[in-house]
């Protein structure tokens, strides 16, 4: 007698998009306002299906998390990484901040942490532990960023990386902060050269 494994049903979906739209509907509405019925029509799937996929709502709503830190809010960090010239990197950062503040293709303005996430520390099992180490990291590669500089020379021996990671990282938020508040990428675009020389400053 042959034995014969039932195999489950092959998905009909893309599970990344499907995961982006959630992360849509999440940004927009918020945790509790998000509805079952809300995200099974964004994902273009069934209850079922969402639940064999993804799991529950906090399931689906910590891949959302781990999505964007992964991959959609790392843009402005990897344009910091791979220019060369400290300067352009600043700018090139800062304008990756400001079109993510403006002109975001979910239609969502501001950060997705900042603005949607962090309202749930506390209320939201693993959202409080993601959010830390979210920072923790960001800082960290910013940090090694100007540490490159100072290995290089441009930039001096006691120059302080990790304070001015931290103090890149909150420029960041505010720029999210005025994106979501409805500040023009233009407006925000004004400032960036005072803003890097700030940066650089020693």
């Amino acid at each position: 007698m042959t034995d014969t494994k039932k195999l489950g049903r092959p998905r009909t979906f893309d599970y990344d998009e499907a995961l982006m739209q959630a992360m849509s509907v999440f940004w927009t509405k918020g945790y509790d306002g998000a509805s079952l019925r809300d995200l099974t029509q964004a994902m273009g799937i069934t209850g079922p299906s969402l639940y064999a996929a993804f799991g529950d709502k906090r399931e689906l709503y910590l891949k959302t998390i781990d999505l964007y830190a992964d991959v959609d809010g790392c843009a402005p960090v990897v344009a910091f990484e791979t220019e060369e010239d400290i300067t352009k990197a600043i700018k090139g950062f800062l304008s990756e901040v400001v079109h993510y503040a403006t002109e975001h293709e979910s239609g969502a303005k501001g950060c997705f942490l900042a603005s949607s996430v962090v309202t749930t520390v506390g209320q939201v099992e693993g959202v409080a532990e993601r959010v830390e180490a979210a920072i923790e990291d960001t800082e960290k590669r910013l940090a090694a960023r100007f540490d490159r500089e100072i290995e290089k020379g441009t930039l001096p021996a006691d120059f302080p990386s990790r304070e001015r990671a931290a103090l890149l990282y909150d420029l960041r938020q505010g720029y999210m902060f005025r994106g979501r508040a409805g500040w023009s990428g233009e407006r925000m675009q004004q400032d960036l050269d005072s803003r890097i020389q700030m940066l650089l400053s020693h």
